[in-house]
Parts: C-alpha cells; structure tokens; sequence
C-alpha cells in the first residue's frame, strides 16, 4: 500500500494532532520518503515504519514528542546525526537490519540525551570486536543495547514477563491452601448442617439415655411391687392354714 494512502487510512477521521501511536509497517516510499506524515503529527508518542524502503531520516518531520521509534528493515547506513533535531526526546531506536557497518555512524546518537535502548540486531556492526562495548563508550547515556545492558541483565519488558509468572506461581498456592482448609464438594452451609446434626444426634443421644435411666426405674418398681404382692399372698395363706389348724384342735 502508498504510504500516504495508508496514513490517511490510520487517521480515520482523527486530525494528525490526535494521533499518539502510527504504525506504516511494509508501505511502500516514494525514494525513501515518508510521504504523508508531517509535523502535524505534534503529539505523536510511537512511529513504526518497518521495511518501507527508507534509505534515510533526513526526511522525518520534527516530532518533538517521539519516544519510540522503529526503522528495522530498511537500508539505513548512516545520516543519524539529524534524529537528535527531528526527534529530540527519542528512548527508544530500533535499527535492526539496516546497512550500519561502522561504530562512527552511530556515534552521533550520543546527541539523544533520553536514549535508553537501542536495537542493532543484524546490522553488520555487530560483527566488529568489542562491539557491545565499544558502542556503551560512543553513546554514554545508553542503557540497553540488543536488549541486555552493561552486565548483561535483560531490558524490563522481559523481567514483566518472569515477574507475572511469579504472580501465577503465588496464586497455585493459594489455590493449594484453600483446597486444605475447604472441602470443594460441600455445598455452601453443609458444613454448618453437618454441625448441627451432629448437635442434635447428641442431644438425641442424651435423651435415649434419660429415657433408658427412667425406665430401668419403672421397671424396679414394678418388680418390687411384684415382689410385695407375692410376699402378701404368701402371709395370707400361712394365716389360713394356722385358722384350719386351730378349728381341727
């Protein structure tokens, strides 16, 4: 697609003064140039134009508010002295696979005074020795270079990722925690059910036992009550048979 075409596509209806984030990747320029995108474009935060042909940034409008910007792709091999006029503010530069074969083309750079990474992955630069350091010598203010600093830490985009791992970790446990102390299976308030029919199996068990204990005691009296009328009997027909005795005499 024309670059110009493409960019009038992106603003959809936006004026180039709302536009934050513009992304041309594999558009066509017109001899290197970026056709469409002007000065404009003063708010403009995010510029990716990857593999559109660019031979130079001489022809970069002024985006004074630039961050980050990518070039990968294209057929850069020098001329970045004027990023520091066109793009004061820039953090972020990726170059990758450009034409850059000499430490001396990007010693201007230095004149970026926000940079803080900068991506040079298959540039034939890297190629010569001492190049990492070398490069952290030419541009003092660099933090990043490939993605890995002096002592060879990696950039923080990398350290989000490890770190939202460790996030993840830290919820299985408690997953793992909540699996001991509940039951999954239990519906919500059947343990509280569970309790209170143990509770009243217990009074149960405590009333069978009354009811046994009272019963017993029936039963005790009765027998007594047995044994009593059997006793009286008994005495009756002793008094009967001495009656018969003294009716014989």
């Amino acid at each position: 697609m024309d670059m110009k075409k493409r960019i009038h596509l992106e603003l959809r209806n936006r004026t180039p003064s709302d536009v934050k984030e513009l992304v041309l990747d594999n558009c066509r320029s017109n001899d290197g140039k970026i056709e469409g995108l002007t000065d404009e474009f003063e708010e403009l935060v995010f510029l990716s134009t990857i593999n559109v042909g660019l031979t130079t940034v001489a022809n970069l409008p002024k985006l004074n508010k630039l961050k980050k910007l990518e070039l990968s792709d294209n057929r850069i091999s020098g001329g970045l002295e004027v990023l520091a006029e066109k793009c004061p503010n820039l953090t972020h530069l990726n170059l990758s696979g450009n034409k850059i074969k000499d430490l001396s083309t990007i010693e201007p750079l230095k004149e970026l005074a926000t940079l803080k990474s900068l991506d040079l992955f298959n540039c034939e630069v890297t190629n010569l020795n001492e190049y990492r350091d070398n490069v952290f010598k030419f541009v003092p203010q660099l933090i990043y270079l490939d993605g890995y600093d002096k002592d060879d830490e990696e950039a923080p985009d990398s350290d989000a990722e490890v770190y939202a791992e460790g996030l993840d970790d830290d919820d299985d446990d408690d997953d793992d925690v909540d699996e001991e102390e509940y039951d999954d299976d239990a519906a919500p308030g059947e343990e509280e059910e569970d309790e209170g029919e143990e509770d009243e199996d217990e009074e149960d068990d405590d009333l069978s036992g009354e009811d046994e204990e009272e019963d017993d005691l029936n039963d005790r009296e009765d027998e007594e009550d047995e044994a009593e009328e059997q006793r009286g009997e008994k005495r009756k027909r002793e008094l009967d048979e001495e009656g018969d005795e003294d009716e014989d005499d």
